[in-house]
């Protein structure tokens, strides 16, 4: 998850600040939850850290994932033929 939250700041198409989209704020906010997720661990919190990662799963891949599918997107056209 690291890599593809890393990955996207190379991602420029759709420059709707400046260089950045929405996208980048979405990679920003994985990053930190990941960071928060190993430290909740790291420190024994198990529960903050199960749930900060269920969260995690939840908005950077199945909703940023439904994102994709939206048409005029690539991933659209790929699964649904365009």
């Amino acid at each position: 998850m690291a890599v593809v939250a890393l990955g996207s700041f190379g991602i420029h198409g759709l420059r709707q600040v400046g260089p950045f989209s929405w996208i980048h704020v979405i990679s920003l906010v994985t990053l930190v939850l990941l960071v928060r997720g190993v430290a909740h661990a790291r420190a024994g919190r198990i529960e903050a850290h199960r749930w900060t990662m269920i969260g995690l799963f939840a908005g950077a891949l199945v909703i940023t994932g439904g994102f994709t599918l939206l048409p005029g997107r690539v991933m659209h056209d790929v699964i649904f033929g365009g």
